[in-house]
């Protein structure tokens, strides 16, 4: 083969630059359904077992395919995981996107882009590498059929070569990717990604200042998505019952976990499962036989998207009534109706809080990380027994369905607890019960599970109006009392959820609070402000609602507080304007994002020196 020429670059034309080391970002440009998810994430995990920290952001269509599609990862050797708004390495793959996609870089990128396509003729101060693509898999692959997509893994080699990436990591990554059963289709892919790297070794010459080298931040961690780490929390939360039906993004939260179930669901003697997975016919159905279940005494669950919590309403509104534990995982996509489907938003808080008619109030609780997602399974279960109500855990798409570096997950040693829950012997001491009275003080009765063998045991739930006996009742008095005894359960709750993470700067009046999935940004986003405008911030993350009284005193510290999160209403900073005094309310501040792509530091950084004045 001949050199090919590479356009000028600002290197080319003399201007110095400094080595840019373990922290870029790199985006390919593709087309939906063309098998470039396994190159991607190929790429992405070839770097991390370098030891490098890396988070990977998939950007997709809402059709099956043919629409462009996106794929970032980020290297970063301070360790920040959140999108970057910068593109510094580009792949571009698409040729209906490819044009755009150049003009939007920063001066001083670099881009591979398929021959063709002629790119370099755009701009002259990029780093171009032009790359055959087509006459690459020709030879590797003798299949036609297949040809598009194992030509993706060229510019695997291409970009390993360009970036340093050791290509024996490459081919581990690789390999990992196929599994044991495809050892054929790893071997046809490795070819192409030789393929790249020797056209790489004998065709470009490196220009662009992006390189890696080993580190070892990475050890002992693993990655994995969100909707996976929620899936196995609550198999090992004992979840029995779970009900579903298919919205993205939350339908692998439920793939996903069916799996792990017939791995670990099976009873030994008779071989036979220990756990139901039934598909509703659609989502108001599919809480129903939730709320069923969980009175009935199962650990029962569903999980859903925006469109799905809205059809859930009236039955969410029938667990909080007449007491029944259940878990709801909302994976939040952008809305309203059909809105974004494959774009992620924080934009179910406010709803989800009051979810149904009448006066109700709902437990969240919000992760920020796959770890949390495991965790937090287990904690939703333990208070919606606690407490006999519908907790809602609070995931979005960016954590659900991309691809995060995790510390490994803590093996829950706590036992199962079963909350307020009387047995026959209990009943024979007792004499008999009263279903919803409160009489420990905390707003929350004791419940007797279908199938008690006693004659006192309740066997009924009724969701119109009811007295402590769960007698038929429509008195103002007995609606009034019970209603208080709800209200009081919930701020019974404020002891038990998940308290905030807070980290107080003495030197700071300026305070920051977020939420899920913008913390990663928004604790980059305070290093951008100490670094480049001197400003010094406290930090504080919500885990969950109600609120604690630790979100209190972090504002009753700070003169202005700025609450991060990406949806267009600000819906926690309403949530929050619900309960606290005039004069914390005046210390609020909103920084939002609801673009549909996950927030980034940049823009966080930029809202809060534009309101502060800088």
């Amino acid at each position: 083969m001949s050199t090919i020429e590479i356009s000028p670059s600002p290197a080319d034309e003399g201007i110095a630059q400094q080595q840019v080391v373990n922290d870029f970002s790199i985006q390919v440009a593709t087309v939906n359904g063309s098998g470039s998810q396994t190159a991607n994430l190929v790429l992405m995990r070839s770097i991390f077992q370098m030891g490098i920290p890396v988070s990977g952001k998939n950007l997709f269509p809402s059709n099956i395919q043919g629409l462009p599609t996106w794929f970032t990862i980020r290297a970063s050797k301070h360790g920040y995981t959140a999108r970057k708004k910068e593109i510094d390495f580009l792949v571009a793959m698409n040729t209906e996107t490819a044009n755009e996609d150049v003009m939007n870089l920063e001066s001083g990128a670099a881009v591979v882009y398929d021959e063709p396509l002629k790119l370099n003729q755009l701009r002259s101060d990029l780093h171009f590498y032009p790359v055959p693509f087509d006459k690459l898999v020709a030879p590797v692959c003798p299949q036609p059929k297949l040809r598009k997509l194992v030509r993706n893994m060229i510019y695997d080699g291409v970009v390993g070569r360009l970036l340093g990436i050791d290509l024996e990591e490459i081919r581990k990554a690789l390999f990992k990717q196929f599994g044991a059963r495809k050892v054929k289709a790893a071997e046809l892919n490795w070819g192409a990604v030789l393929a790249g790297a020797e056209f790489t070794d004998k065709n470009l010459r490196k220009s662009d200042p992006c390189r890696v080298e080993r580190m070892n931040a990475t050890a002992g961690k693993i990655i994995i998505d969100g909707n996976a780490a929620s899936a196995l929390g609550a198999v090992f939360a004992g979840v029995t019952v779970v009900t579903w039906y298919p919205i993205t993004p939350s339908s692998s939260l439920v793939e996903t976990m069916i799996d792990y179930l017939r791995r670990l669901r099976i009873d030994k003697e008779t071989g036979k499962p220990t756990y139901a997975v039934v598909q509703a016919e659609d989502e108001l159905a599919a809480v129903g036989m939730v709320i069923g279940a969980g009175w009935a005494g199962a650990r029962a669950m569903t999980a859903t998207a925006g469109p799905g919590i809205s059809l859930m309403s009236e039955f969410v509104g029938l667990g909080y009534y007449v007491e029944t534990p259940a878990v709801i995982v909302d994976v939040q996509r952008v809305g309203p109706s059909t809105g974004l489907p494959t774009r992620t938003q924080q934009g179910d808080m406010l709803a989800t809080a009051v979810l149904s008619h009448g006066d109700t109030r709902h437990p969240m609780l919000i992760p920020c990380n796959p770890k949390e997602c495991f965790s937090m399974a287990s904690e939703a279960f333990e208070l919606a027994e606690q407490f006999q109500t519908p907790v809602f855990i609070m995931s979005d798409l960016d954590l659900g369905m991309n691809n995060w570096m995790s510390d490994p997950f803590d093996y829950p040693t706590e036992p199962i607890c079963r909350g307020k829950v009387l047995s026959a012997e209990d009943l024979d001491r007792l004499g008999g019960f009263a279903r919803y009275k409160d009489v420990d003080g905390d707003g929350v009765g004791y419940r007797t599970l279908p199938g008690t063998r006693h004659p006192a045991a309740a066997y009924f739930a009724r969701g119109s109006g009811h007295n402590e006996r769960a007698q038929y009742s429509e008195r103002p008095d007995d609606y009034v009392n019970n209603m208080d005894r709800l209200a009081r359960k919930f701020e019974t709750m404020r002891r038990f959820v998940p308290k905030p993470e807070t980290e107080i700067n003495e030197r700071a009046s300026i305070g920051v609070i977020c939420y899920g999935t913008s913390r990663e940004a928004t604790l980059e986003s305070r290093d951008q402000l100490r670094n480049e405008y001197g400003v010094e911030t406290s930090y504080q993350r919500l885990r969950s609602y109600p609120f604690t009284p630790e979100m209190t005193e972090f504002l009753e510290r700070h003169a202005r507080v700025y609450v991060i999160e990406q949806n267009r209403d600000a819906q926690m900073l309403q949530l929050m304007r619900m309960e606290l005094s005039p004069e914390l309310i005046g210390k609020l501040r909103s920084v939002r994002y609801y673009g549909g792509l996950p927030i980034d530091a940049r823009t966080i950084t930029d809202e809060i020196v534009l309101q502060e004045g800088l």
